[in-house]
């Protein structure tokens, strides 16, 4: 009998977790009801034209939040997630913390309905999928 493979990673996607410290504190971003209304950080998918990773999460947070600047300090997380994706595929998340100023106000785009600035406590607490409030807790992790 064959060992049992993994099944390929159909796509890539990235998540960003905003944050300024100290206090260690996150941005964390609501769906609107259309999307459950649920707490998020910064995620998508890769795209053809992303470099790498890091250039696909600045995309990203540049869509969904206004910024145009990459952050301070952008620290891979080393967290990648596989998960089954709406159409059945398995995707894979990659974790990163980006480091802005607290003063960072983001323009939300039609992904997000509303942001607020949290403790890493308060973070866990909301953030809906279990694979987001265990990214915190490593970035919470690094920072004691």
């Amino acid at each position: 009998m064959e060992p049992h493979s993994p099944e390929p990673i159909a796509r890539e996607c990235v998540e960003g977790y905003l944050f300024a410290e100290p206090p260690l504190e996150l941005l964390v971003f609501r769906r609107p009801p259309a999307r459950g209304r649920i707490w998020v950080p910064v995620s998508g998918k890769v795209e053809a034209g992303d470099s790498d990773f890091p250039a696909a999460l600045c995309r990203e947070l540049e869509e969904e939040t206004g910024r145009r600047t990459r952050p301070e300090e952008l620290i891979d997380l080393d967290w990648h997630v596989p998960f089954r994706a709406d159409n059945g595929e398995t995707w894979r998340l990659h974790a990163f913390a980006l480091r802005v100023p607290r003063s960072f106000a983001p323009q939300l785009s039609a992904e997000h309905e509303a942001a607020e600035w949290v403790s890493a406590e308060e973070a866990v607490r909301r953030l809906h999928f279990e694979d987001n409030r265990a990214a915190v807790l490593r970035l919470r992790d690094r920072h004691l």
